[in-house]
């Protein structure tokens, strides 16, 4: 069974790359079980998009 170090550390890689499909299955069954890490999950893409969201605000400034 998966613990919460590694299930944090496949949430951040999920943003990277694509999981394999025994990474896909480990993962959503520890985030099944630990609200920690499913919570922990929902914030890394909540931050990821507001980075690209400020990115591209950035950027059409910088073309005014």
């Amino acid at each position: 069974m998966m613990n919460c170090k590694e299930a944090t550390q496949l949430l951040s890689e999920k943003l990277d790359r694509p999981l394999d499909t025994k990474e896909k299955v480990m993962l959503g069954v520890h985030t099944a079980m630990c609200s920690s890490c499913k919570q922990f999950g929902r914030q890394m893409e909540d931050i990821r998009s507001l980075a690209k969201q400020y990115s591209k605000g950035k950027q059409t400034e910088e073309k005014k």
